[in-house]
């Protein structure tokens, strides 16, 4: 029984090496575009229905929590979809591979967003600007697996989250835009990325 839990954990690191060194082809162009739909009609509906959102803050983070969890949805679903066609064997692997590498960033923006409601919210209009910065990180951490030019993304994100705290700076307050086009640009750009990639010329395999 050792010898067989030895090869069978020998066979669960090979398939994590090989996996590793494997390019991730789990993301789709036409799902990312949609999030940013996503992001824009949720920016446009916070403009409509939010007269302050400075002043009503649950509201405004509440919709851009529904906004992340309905675009990770789609990515999920997407993502599982195509390693299995993709990666066939390595489809677990490959998914457990790209969600460590996003994992950190996006439980530091959820606590982030817990700490500041509860213990700092007159800094509230810093957030939005700090959750770009950690999508920008999390782009960063996953390069590795994915195509080389998604590096542009994730310079999007980590410039317009430094330029939304200097705007927000001015005048302390929240704003779907600051959130809404952005995140537009970002997912739009990480698209198009991904739809160039998929002629394989960008991508080491």
């Amino acid at each position: 029984m050792r010898d067989l839990d030895k090869a069978l954990a020998d066979i669960v690191a090979i398939r994590s090496q090989i996996a590793a060194g494997t390019a991730f082809r789990g993301y789709g162009p036409a799902t990312m575009a949609a999030t940013a739909v996503v992001a824009l009609l949720t920016a446009v509906l916070q403009f409509w229905l939010l007269g302050d959102p400075t002043n009503e803050p649950l509201g405004f983070f509440v919709g851009w929590f529904v906004a992340a969890a309905l675009s990770l949805l789609m990515i999920g679903i997407e993502m599982r979809a195509r390693s299995r066609r993709h990666h066939s064997g390595l489809a677990d692997a490959m998914i457990h591979q790209a969600v460590e590498q996003f994992l950190p960033a996006g439980v530091a923006g959820v606590l982030l967003a817990v700490v500041m409601w509860k213990f700092a919210a007159e800094t509230l209009w810093l957030l939005p600007g700090l959750w770009q910065v950690l999508v920008s990180l999390g782009i960063f951490a996953s390069i590795r697996l994915l195509p080389r030019t998604v590096a542009l993304a994730g310079a999007w994100y980590f410039v317009s989250g430094f330029l939304v705290v200097v705007i927000a700076s001015q005048t302390h307050t929240l704003s779907p835009w600051t959130m809404g086009l952005p995140f537009v640009i970002g997912q739009s750009l990480m698209a198009a990325v991904l739809h160039v990639a998929s002629g394989d010329h960008d991508v080491e395999d």
